[in-house]
């Protein structure tokens, strides 16, 4: 792995800072932004309370850490999956899975995560809702690009714009993961992803 190419020092500190954020994860999702202190922190990772400060200047730049580098693996992995097949249904499909399958395995910054693109802001004045739109946006943008090719393709028919069919698919994906949020055994997240893109393909695919 790449970490092991590093110094042991530089490596020790990694591993510690991964342990502050994973901390401070924990202790956000289940008690909130504004409920939580660095000391809370500290204690919960098994650090000294100064010790977190030498890697973060305070709640708000640890926060802002953690959201964004977990925004930025949602994204990357959504991203390499609209990337694996040169199908634009079969792309869809994959999008649809591994949406589902990293939000799961991601419980406790879902919560979060959602909050951040979906309105509900934390009032955190460090610039964080504007670069988590930006990343979203840029997600938005090259799912669009598929549907926009299967348009040109005439795999799909033109029923909207394209950028508006992915706002489309986020969203109801998107309501899905709420209800598996809220009762994950009543509404389970679907295993076939027809189950949720069929609500669009049924008017958007040409037969």
């Amino acid at each position: 792995m790449e970490n092991e190419k590093l110094p042991r020092r530089e490596r020790e500190k990694l591993r510690q800072r991964r342990e502050m954020l994973a901390a401070a994860l924990e202790l956000f999702s289940e008690k909130g932004y504004h409920h939580v202190s660095m000391h809370e922190i500290a204690e919960k990772a098994e650090f000294a309370v100064g010790t977190v400060y030498k890697f973060f200047k305070n709640k708000e730049d640890l926060y802002k850490t953690l959201v964004l580098e977990q925004a930025n693996r949602f994204h990357e992995a959504l991203t390499n999956a609209l990337e694996e097949v040169d199908d634009e249904i079969e792309t869809l499909r994959n999008y649809v899975k591994a949406k589902g399958r990293v939000f799961m395995d991601n419980v406790s910054i879902i919560r979060l995560y959602f909050a951040e693109t979906r309105g509900a802001s934390f009032n955190i004045k460090s610039g964080l809702d504007r670069e988590i739109r930006q990343r979203h946006d840029q997600f938005m943008n090259t799912l669009a690009s598929v549907f926009e090719k299967g348009i040109k393709r005439k795999r799909f028919e033109k029923i909207a714009e394209p950028y508006h069919l992915a706002v489309a698919l986020d969203s109801i994906s998107n309501a899905f993961l709420f209800l598996w949020l809220e009762a994950p055994d009543q509404h389970p997240y679907p295993d076939d992803p027809d189950v949720i893109l069929n609500i669009l393909f049924r008017a958007l695919v040409v037969q």
